[in-house]
């Protein structure tokens, strides 16, 4: 159970940061943060993407206000496992090999909390 919460802790961090950039802030400061991946998307799209990625970091923490939220944290986790996936193919695309090293080990944490949330607790 430890684990399960450092790792939702982590992805949590990681999204929310990630996540706030985006929806905050104009595309070409995310594109120095973040690299030219954004030129492949609109600002809206950038920003949409953010606010996926917020959502989904809330929802990881949601079982800290109510152990009955716990199938949300692994729905949200879902959710940021299949966005690592579009991540990873918008960085295959561009030929950015290395970025998909790191959007797979996002993606296997998210997978982590899915397998605990509904199996391994249940």
């Amino acid at each position: 159970m430890t684990a399960l919460w450092i790792v939702s802790g982590l992805l949590a961090l990681l999204f929310l940061l990630s996540g706030g950039l985006k929806a905050t802030q104009p595309k070409e400061k995310v594109k120095a943060f973040t690299g030219g991946w954004v030129d492949d998307f609109s600002d809206k799209q950038v920003k949409g993407i953010g606010i996926l990625e917020l959502l989904g970091a809330i929802g990881l923490l949601s079982p800290l206000v109510s152990s009955r939220l716990d199938w949300l944290a692994g729905f949200a986790a879902i959710g940021l496992a299949m966005t690592m996936i579009g991540a990873a193919y918008t960085h295959y695309r561009r030929g950015e090999m290395l970025n998909i090293v790191g959007n797979a080990v996002w993606m296997l944490l998210a997978i982590f909390i899915v397998y605990n949330r509904f199996f391994a607790l249940g």
